[in-house]
């Protein structure tokens, strides 16, 4: 795998690495973050971009390879450095994160609860969280 140019690659250094069980640990997180991440592409009930931030800091203080890997990943690397770099989310995923939680509060007022507040309280608490997420940057086609 070849060195990227950019400053990533000297903010990792492998004498800050931890060793011993610590390192493997957070391998080992990185990799069930990973998984969740992969899974949440397809589960629409799961996030998977945070899942593959979670990953990605594990591997900086496990892994400068899997790191690496992560970072620069063909699919997955794009929204993780647009995220790492300038805090910015595609639109496609602000739109999906909102309606999959405008979905959650419907349901569960319509199908679960049995009076306003559980409904209320849903979504009082995923009104910010959507509030922060369509007000971050959106990611451009250059980026």
């Amino acid at each position: 795998m070849t060195e990227p140019s950019n400053s990533q690659s000297t903010e990792l250094d492998r004498a800050s690495l931890p060793c011993g069980w610590m390192r493997y640990g957070l391998m080992g997180f990185g990799f069930v973050s990973t998984g969740f991440g992969i899974a949440g592409i397809f589960l629409p009930v799961m996030p998977s971009t945070i899942f593959f931030l979670i990953a990605l800091w594990a591997f900086s203080k496990s892994s400068i390879r899997f790191h690496q890997w992560l970072y620069h990943h063909p699919r997955y690397g794009r929204t993780v450095r647009a995220w790492h770099e300038d805090k910015s989310i595609p639109i496609g995923a602000k739109w999906a994160a909102v309606s999959m939680m405008s979905l959650s509060v419907l349901i569960i007022a319509v199908f679960v609860a049995n009076s306003w507040v559980l409904p209320v309280t849903v979504a009082a608490i995923l009104a910010p969280i959507a509030a922060y997420i369509v007000t971050r940057p959106t990611l451009t086609s250059a980026s």
